[in-house]
């Protein structure tokens, strides 16, 4: 998603930051996102710098720990994503999850301040440029995943998530009824101690990375 100020799950009245019954001072609104604005750069020129054979193993031990969680999970439904900016490229779990009969999905953002939609792919299926200009799938309804993997620019010692800083994962956590199962995944230099995690700041509930 863009790389944008970070953004909390509902609008907020910028006089006092009301955020879904939450009041927020100013200045820690402002802090927390020159903060996270200064890590997420930090973070994304680390994995801009990994050369290929380093970004190659490590993110074949990802999908090798991907595969040891999931085998133990009961699901039929299952969400990834389209890398971009480095993140860890998990094309090759969804191939085989769905020759494994799984049914994949990719998020697509139909309007800026909107929850993700989650849309069905699968090898060769038609695709198209979304609203950032990453490939979504052309075709298909829009359902809810039993399982989200959702890529990580950062992760805290609480799970709480420093992603792209367009705050749609949070807003479509908030937005569904049956919340899935939401997994963080990244490459292991992403783990910090905290990314001062707000009230609209929504934990996950695991993290996998290449060590484990």
């Amino acid at each position: 998603m863009s790389e944008e100020e970070d953004r909390p799950g509902d609008p907020v009245c910028y006089a006092c930051k009301i955020v879904a019954g939450h009041i927020v001072d100013p200045q820690t609104f402002r802090d927390v996102s020159r903060f996270r604005k200064s890590e997420r750069t930090r973070l994304m020129e680390r994995r801009r710098r990994m050369d290929s054979a380093e970004r190659r193993e490590k993110t074949d031990a990802l999908i090798a720990n991907l595969h040891r969680f999931l085998e133990n999970r009961t699901f039929g439904k299952i969400a990834v994503y389209w890398p971009i900016r480095g993140e860890p490229d998990l094309r090759p779990l969804m191939t085989d999850l769905c020759d494994a009969g799984r049914t994949v999905f990719l998020p697509v953002v139909i309007a800026k301040e909107a929850p993700l939609q989650f849309l069905p792919w699968r090898p060769g299926c038609e695709m198209t440029r979304g609203i950032w200009n990453i490939p979504v799938p052309a075709t298909g309804e829009a359902e809810t995943p039993d399982i989200i993997l959702s890529p990580l620019v950062g992760v805290d010692d609480d799970n709480f998530r420093l992603g792209n800083g367009g705050g749609y994962y949070d807003r479509t956590l908030a937005d569904f009824d049956r919340k899935p199962l939401m997994l963080g995944v990244g490459f292991e230099f992403c783990r910090m101690p905290t990314v001062f995690p707000l009230p609209w700041d929504i934990a996950m509930d695991g993290v996998v990375t290449e060590a484990g």
